[in-house]
């Protein structure tokens, strides 16, 4: 309620006795008053029932002719109740403007029935023109309270359901594939339960990148729902039909700094769990430095060696064990010419061109390099053999 003015003798008692004279009309004066909000707007009556509507706002309306005469001191116990309004409207889902509404039409009412029952009593209308910068402020004081409790509920309910939201996502990502939970996060993300989806992550350094990456993604035929991690974001992202992994790769690209993984498309949301170890999978055959994102249909090879860490150090050691007695220096020197070479798909000239040497060194260290491993690089088992150690020479290695 708004500022009182002091109130003395005969104003106090001729508002106390308009006040009595109202609080007996009230059953009336609340039949008036859902009856108009409900020709107003229906969605009142579809929200609270009648009989639940009548009584909140027959409390609401009592509490509020009471304080207009008590003392200046009171409790204010009509702005207690527009919060636990507020509140009780908010999570009933009651559109903000119609619980404003149903705060000044009651005002309203109430003043109007005032005015009336004191046409005839010159005295007491006196007082009540005299009050009614105090009636209006105080309507006003329970609309904004009503209000405020309403959107602090509404923030907090939208936090609930966000996290239950989160909660599903992180379900279905670590593998959780029951109906109930594939239901749940289709309707509740709106998302299609059964479409196609892929699994993206990102791994990055907060020092080095304080902005999530997620923020600079968007694309048209992709929707992105982002998780953040301590150490990397996952997306999970909704494919319409003719978007594809050149389309999802183009538009990471240049907009998230690697390194990062991307999934095969799988077709359904209970299928985001093995995605998402998928596109880890992928992420794993990034080289320390590197900064690309990569498809794991592109990178099946280092996938094998990754996805089996204690196979790939037997290969290392028995293809490449040669290798590794040399100063590190020349293998690096080595290994760099195969890397190119192959990467040339077999040009001696193209790779000499690539490494600022002449064809022939190309030729000399491929040489030494089938020496030192046992194996011909013109032979189809042995280059297999060969290009698979040097991947997981190059990934399973710690740099230095």
């Amino acid at each position: 309620m708004g500022r009182r003015r002091p109130r003395t003798g005969d104003d106090w008692k001729l508002l106390a006795e308009a006040c009595t004279a109202l609080l007996e009309r009230l059953p009336e004066l609340v039949d008036e008053h859902l009856r108009e909000l409900h020709e107003y707007e229906p969605a009142y009556a579809r929200i609270v029932p009648y009989d639940t509507h009548w009584q909140e706002a027959h409390e609401a309306m009592r509490i509020g002719i009471e304080m207009i005469s008590a003392p200046r001191d009171s409790p204010r116990r009509d702005l207690e109740h527009a919060d636990e309004m507020g509140r009780r409207r908010a999570e009933q889902g009651m559109p903000l403007e119609l619980v404003v509404h149903a705060y000044r039409h009651a005002g309203h009412l109430v003043w109007d029935a005032l005015i009336e029952d004191a046409s005839a009593f010159p005295p007491r209308m006196a007082a009540l023109t005299q009050a009614a910068t105090m009636v209006w402020s105080a309507v006003d004081a329970q609309a904004d309270t009503a209000s405020e409790a309403y959107r602090a509920t509404e923030l907090e309910l939208r936090r609930r359901t966000d996290e239950q939201l989160q909660a599903l996502l992180d379900a279905l990502l670590q593998g959780q594939r029951s109906p109930e939970v594939t239901s749940r996060a289709a309707a509740g993300l709106d998302l299609p339960e059964h479409g196609r989806y892929a699994v993206v992550v990102l791994r990055y350094d907060r020092r080095e990148v304080p902005e999530p990456f997620h923020r600079r993604v968007q694309g048209a035929g992709a929707r992105f729902l982002w998780r953040m991690r301590a150490d990397c974001e996952i997306g999970v992202v909704s494919l319409t039909e003719g978007t594809g992994l050149d389309a999802l790769s183009e538009l990471l690209e240049g907009r998230c700094p690697g390194p990062g993984g991307i999934s095969p498309v799988v077709t359904g949301l209970s299928e985001l769990g093995r995605a998402r170890r998928l596109a880890e999978l992928a992420l794993r055959t990034c080289p320390p430095e590197s900064q690309q994102i990569v498809r794991l249909d592109r990178r099946m090879a280092g996938a094998l060696v990754v996805g089996q860490p204690e196979l790939a150090g037997l290969l290392v050691a028995d293809v490449l064990g040669g290798l590794l007695e040399l100063d590190p220096a020349d293998r690096a020197i080595l290994l760099e010419t195969l890397d190119v070479w192959l990467d040339c798909e077999g040009s001696a000239g193209r790779a000499a061109g690539r490494l600022y040497c002449h064809r022939n060194t190309v030729f000399n260290r491929l040489r030494r390099l089938e020496q030192l491993t046992s194996r011909s690089l013109s032979r189809p088992r042995d280059l297999t053999e060969m290009t698979l150690a040097l991947d997981a020479f190059r990934l399973t290695t710690p740099p230095g």
